[in-house]
């Protein structure tokens, strides 16, 4: 069984279901309004929003004759909090890079410098 986080990035990893998620991100709509702008079956479209049900990311609730899909917000908190983690720790190498670069410069100002054009900083 996999974790919540590995399953939000598997269904997270298909183009029509990050592009679902997008539109969603406008509001709740329901399977056939989601269908709309592909050309393909909506038992294809179903079986995508089972992929992002089961990741849960989204779910569908009934309101009369209307089954709207709805995106769950939970989920991307836990998924932006583990880049986070990640993006800080490196952010925290690169300054601590930049530290040390900044020390060899005082120790020797005539030393040639880097002429690469767009390097990250």
């Amino acid at each position: 069984m996999t974790d919540a986080l590995s399953r939000a990035f598997s269904a997270l990893a298909d183009p029509t279901r990050r592009d679902m998620v997008a539109r969603l991100t406008e509001g709740d709509q329901t399977l056939s309004e989601l269908a709309e702008p592909y050309d393909v079956s909506l038992q294809a479209v179903s079986k995508h929003l089972k992929v992002l049900e089961t990741a849960g990311l989204v779910t569908r609730s009934r309101e009369a004759q209307r089954r709207p899909v709805h995106l769950e917000a939970d989920v991307f908190d836990l998924m932006t909090k583990w880049i986070e983690r990640y993006r800080d720790r490196a952010e925290a190498r690169y300054q601590r890079l930049d530290a040390v670069l900044a020390r060899l410069e005082d120790l020797d100002p005539d030393a040639p410098h880097d002429t690469h054009e767009g390097a990250a900083s």
